[in-house]
């Protein structure tokens, strides 16, 4: 019944967006993953409007001085961000749309969408996330040690978001995403257009 949400998911490094939300679209096929923009140059087998949406630098600049991106951030020379359009377009389609991304993105999001579904992804403990990222082998103690700094400060954010999942484990923390998205679809005010519908109609 009525328009689809935009789910917005963040959280610190390492605490494993990316698998739940992979996770969460295996057991909700529906559901719409965000595709970004970017300026950086097709990887091989990498297809435009699958993978990103490919822009050059001048192509990227008028999308953010139209307005036309929830967020972006520029990255080692390239830019990134969350075309309005399709957003708005699968939503208006009534499909569910998640956004995977982190914190400053999601609060650029909020001020430009506030109407969204925000979920913050905490991790079981602040030792499982230094756990986690250690683990990694790929990451050295003093950039560990910016990684957990950056943690503790993205926590203190936690009160601008709507829910708060914590994955301790991959389908448990999935399934309460899924519970929150099913109740987001039975509130009041979503069905209440449609409802009013019926009556005028009577």
């Amino acid at each position: 019944m009525g328009k689809g949400l935009l789910i917005v998911l963040s959280g610190p490094s390492g605490v494993g967006k990316g698998t739940v939300c992979s996770a969460l679209r295996i057991c909700n096929p529906d559901i719409v993953y965000s595709v970004s923009a970017t300026t950086r140059t097709p990887r091989e087998g990498e297809q435009d409007g699958v993978n990103y949406f490919y822009k050059s630098q001048d192509q990227f600049r008028q999308m953010i001085e139209h307005d036309d991106l929830l967020e972006w951030a520029e990255y080692v020379g390239n830019y990134y961000g969350t075309p309005r359009s399709f957003v708005n377009e699968t939503i208006h389609n009534g499909k569910d749309i998640i956004l995977e991304i982190e914190v400053q993105g999601a609060l650029q999001v909020k001020e430009r969408f506030p109407q969204g579904v925000f979920i913050f992804l905490l991790p079981p403990s602040l030792e499982e996330l230094k756990s986690r990222i250690t683990n990694r082998g790929t990451e050295s103690d003093e950039t560990i040690r910016e990684r957990m700094n950056v943690a503790v400060e993205e926590l203190r954010l936690l009160e601008q978001y709507d829910y708060a999942v914590v994955n301790d484990e991959i389908n448990s923390a999935c399934g309460r995403i899924q519970a929150i998205i099913t109740a987001e679809h039975s509130k009041r005010e979503r069905m209440m257009p449609q409802v009013q519908k019926w009556i005028a109609e009577v």
